[in-house]
């Protein structure tokens, strides 16, 4: 089934829908799109049913009442922080846009807009002049666009690499051969049949480069391909020159090897970019174009009709098929079946589910076709909350990036006087040598892998988190939590489940385990109360080790606050409940709630329960200890209850009795001691406590997405994930120090050299595309789910 998108200005011309990828003459993303084109279609984006297909309100409002927007925007022809801080400078200078923040490492982002100041097609249309194509993040052809745009650079880099081997065997004879030792005709010959073979590199394969640089003059700035392609023509002119005139200036020798070379390698490097940016961002994209575009919807009159996903309402009656995704939240009426929600809860078993149990938008039908019925549709669903927030982490910049962006554009301003300087050093002594060490210095320099450094590792470790079920907010928050040395849980609902277990029964002499279970839970079956529901399970699994079967009873009768009574069929009353509504006496206060059974006799059992405790929750708690970590336990539980559940799972300090304002007292007093706390709750009611914390998780199925403002938001019921995601932070701030390492050293030890003239071009071509690769290739080990052994000491 395809993925639920939408068609926008790019890929529409009149009322007809064009595939942009196969369109002739649209710029692919590798080259940037000629601003002032398409105005009509772009005003198609006005509407507000299209833009809602990409942007969500938030929570104020503009000038006028109207209401204020996000939206999520792809740019294509991005390459570097330089281009996002021109595409950043071009949407904040647009009236009626309050933010706008854009990720050179994603090609996203996120811009903020008053809808009664500005339209999409305003601020779309200012990033165009600047010859970026922007496009809606829920573009129906983005996947095509991206094959076409992989397809085309192959073929520049084949025909790149195909000359570039020509063009080596026709200059490797001069480098072997003394002066006088080559035919002066043979030689001229040779340096024609390159100055052909380069032609094809020149016009085909550097066309987006050049493209790229004339835009940037005409509009008076300066981006990554404006220097490298400055590097190409001058290396293509001055070889020509000494081609054309060999007694001239330039003419003892030639360049055109270098030049195929580094532009093999540029393409090179810029293809595999390409590629291992698409595999770190696949988590969102999977999650993004997820839903199908059309679905079979029962009519009214009971015959089943294909629609569009948009026009799915609450109450419909739909029909998803094996191997179709669920487009809605809803409840199954006919039909089992299994769902995959592991990209939605990091669940990676398929989950069986049947008449009455619910599906969530989103996750896959696996075996068997099913009739459900619509609950939430569209924002409301949970799937449309995930991709919000995962959205919003693709988008958001750690303080690192935000000073790479901004020591980008003076970088290459830097880089073009450099170059300049060296030339004019070196022309009294070798006019040609003096333009290729300009050439190198050029072409050399890579601030791509200085503002790539820092985000493309932080986008990796996020796609790999969101497999797992561990949704990030914000990029930044892996820093802080790798530098995190408490770890504070909440218990209800973190620690524990929002349930509870039998784990005490006290019987009346004469009667059975399996009777006394048997009689609460026939009491209890009608009650919602927790106590209820861990007596019912309880009975149940003591039927099937028994055989014991319910006793038949009246209907029972519920008395608020205090129990459920009835009356057996063979006579006499039996209640459940409290020790005074079952007129026993009460036993010493346990850890946990106690229920009671009595008959017309008098006491006949007491049910003593505690939390239903996490499976994983000591092994978690060791992990943090293992780590090095100290860990506290802050509830608003009795004291006692909070120490013993402690105990249990091996936290030594834990406070019972706190409310919200003593947990935050206590948070900002370790803080204040020098700790770097990350808190753990349930994203109910620990708001003031999260949002505390140097680091928060917001724990649990539970949690609303919606207002979940916590740093990390856990969608899988597993504790183990919060030591997993300190690992996952350690190993990917260690990541991040080494390309920002590695991207500095390259760049301060290549310029000097490059302008002593010990880098020749077509080595500077090779280092530039090295030094992002690098960058990009080790980043991309943290899309990797397997832990290494060093994580975690």
């Amino acid at each position: 089934m395809p993925a639920k998108a939408r068609t926008f200005p790019g890929v529409m011309q009149g009322a007809g829908v064009i595939n942009s990828a196969t369109a002739a003459g649209q710029a692919s993303s590798s080259e940037r799109a000629e601003p002032g084109s398409g105005d009509l279609s772009w005003k198609l984006l006005d509407e507000r049913d299209e833009w809602l297909e990409f942007s969500r309100p938030v929570g104020d409002e503009g000038a006028s009442g109207a209401g204020v927007w996000e939206s999520n925007v792809v740019f294509e022809g991005m390459h570097c922080a330089a281009c996002a801080v021109t595409i950043e400078q071009a949407l904040r200078a647009t009236p009626g846009v309050r933010e706008a923040d854009v990720s050179a490492a994603a090609h996203r982002g996120r811009v903020v807009w008053d809808e009664a100041a500005t339209k999409p097609s305003d601020w779309m249309q200012a990033v165009l002049r600047t010859g970026y194509r922007p496009l809606p993040a829920s573009d129906a052809f983005a996947a095509a666009r991206r094959q076409a745009e992989t397809r085309k650079m192959m073929w520049r880099l084949g025909v790149a690499g195909l000359c570039m081997m020509q063009v080596m065997m026709y200059a490797t004879p001069e480098y072997f051969t003394g002066p006088g030792e080559m035919e002066w005709d043979t030689l001229r010959l040779l340096r024609w049949a390159q100055w052909v073979l380069s032609i094809p590199v020149v016009l085909f394969s550097c066309q987006p480069f050049f493209r790229n640089a004339w835009l940037d003059l005409k509009l008076r700035r300066v981006s990554m391909d404006l220097p490298v392609a400055l590097g190409m023509l001058i290396t293509f002119v001055v070889s020509t020159l000494g081609t054309f005139e060999p007694g001239g200036l330039f003419g003892h020798q030639v360049y055109f090897d270098s030049l195929t070379m580094f532009v093999f390698f540029l393409l090179t490097g810029r293809w595999l970019e390409l590629r291992l940016r698409d595999r770190t961002a696949g988590a969102l994209e999977a999650l993004m174009h997820r839903l199908p575009d059309s679905v079979q919807r029962q009519n009214a009159a009971g015959e089943w009709e294909r629609v569009s996903v948009r026009r799915v309402r609450v109450d419909d009656v739909l029909r998803v098929l094996p191997g179709e995704v669920f487009p809605a939240d809803g409840l199954v009426l006919r039909g089992e079946t299994s769902a995959d929600e592991s990209l939605l809860t990091g669940e990676s078993t398929p989950l069986a589910r049947g008449q009455g149990q619910r599906v969530i938008a989103g996750s896959h039908n696996l075996t068997a076709p099913v009739d459900m019925r619509v609950e939430q549709v569209g924002a409301d669903t949970r799937y449309a909350q995930i991709v919000a927030l995962m959205e919003q982490a693709s988008t958001s910049k750690p303080q690192i990036a935000l000073l790479a962006d901004r020591l980008a554009k003076p970088f290459l301003i830097f880089v073009l006087l450099a170059a300049g300087s060296a030339c004019v050093w070196w022309w009294p002594t070798d006019p040609g040598r003096a333009l290729m060490i300009a050439v190198a210095i050029l072409v050399v320099t890579c601030p791509c892998a200085l503002s790539l450094a820092t985000p493309a590792a932080m986008l990796a470790s996020a796609g790999a988190l969101a497999k797992k079920g561990v949704l990030v907010r914000r990029l930044q928050a892996l820093e802080a939590l790798a530098q995190v040395d408490m770890v504070v849980f909440d218990k209800t609902g973190t620690l524990t489940r929002d349930a509870f277990v039998l784990e005490e029964l006290h019987l009346r002499d004469g009667v059975s385990r399996a009777r006394a279970l048997a009689l609460a839970a026939a009491l209890a079956q009608g009650s919602l109360h927790p106590v209820s529901r861990a007596l019912a399970l309880a009975a149940a699994a003591e039927s099937v080790d028994s055989g014991m079967e319910a006793p038949a009873l009246t209907v029972p009768e519920e008395v608020a606050g205090q129990g459920v009574k009835a009356r057996l069929a063979s006579g006499g009353e039996v209640r459940l409940g409290s020790a005074a509504f079952c007129g026993v006496r009460a036993g010493p206060a346990g850890g946990g709630p106690s229920s009671h059974l009595s008959d017309e006799q008098g006491w006949l059992a007491s049910f003593h329960f505690r939390e239903d405790l996490r499976a994983d929750a000591r092994a978690s708690v060791d992990q943090l200890h293992a780590e090095g970590m100290k860990v506290r336990l802050l509830s608003g539980d009795r004291p006692e209850a909070a120490a013993r559940l402690g105990a249990l799972v091996g936290i030594d300090d834990s406070r019972g009795g706190c409310l919200p304002d003593d947990k935050l007292a206590l948070m900002r007093q370790a803080q204040a001691e020098g700790a770097t706390v990350a808190m753990v709750g349930d994203g109910l009611n620990d708001g003031p406590v999260l949002a505390g914390a140097n680091v928060s998780f917001a724990f649990g199925r539970s949690v609303p997405l919606a207002r979940a403002r916590a740093d990390f938001v856990v969608l899988a019921d597993r504790l183990s994930l919060i030591p997993e995601c300190h690992a996952k932070a350690r190993r990917t701030m260690r990541i991040v120090r080494q390309n920002l390492g590695w991207a500095a050293a390259y760049n301060a030890i290549g310029v000097p050299l490059a302008m002593m003239g010990w880098v020749s071009a077509w080595l500077a071509g090779l280092g530039m595309a090295a030094s992002s690769l690098l960058v990009v290739v080790n980043a991309w080990r943290l899309s990797s789910d397997v832990q290494q052994p060093d994580e975690v000491h």
